[in-house]
């Protein structure tokens, strides 16, 4: 069992930055492909980006060239870097991940096994 705690959500004005982190616990951390999703108020939860084990990435169109994940596996932790942060960006972020396929970068939530509780970001115009 994989348990993902998620931090650093909070209420910012657009074009700002916010750094999100998702804490996860396991011994094999580094063989973990994780990912962030969101879901905005009245629709369904999206991809947002993915990293597997090697730091290779993906990022949905929206997010491109304004967010960045990372991960740090001595901490057994993946962020989420979010700059220039517009109204649409507004959600809930859930954190996810697959133990079992590290060469993974899947976007479909069925991709993954194991989710967090969620930390809400608020970008104000």
């Amino acid at each position: 069992q994989v348990q993902l705690v998620e931090s650093g959500g909070g209420l910012v004005q657009a074009g700002e930055s916010l750094r999100l982190s998702c804490a996860a616990s396991g011994r094999t951390f580094s063989r973990y492909t994780m990912a962030w999703f969101r879901q905005a108020p009245g629709k369904k939860r999206e991809f947002v980006t993915a990293i597997n084990w090697s730091g290779a990435n993906t990022y949905a169109d929206s997010v491109k060239g304004r967010f960045t994940i990372f991960r740090d596996n001595a901490k057994n932790t993946v962020y989420l870097q979010m700059n220039s942060l517009k109204p649409e960006d507004t959600a809930v972020y859930f954190c996810t991940a697959q133990r079992f396929k590290p060469y993974a970068l899947g976007s479909y939530e069925h991709d993954y096994d194991y989710w967090g509780q969620g930390t809400q970001v608020t970008v104000s115009s």
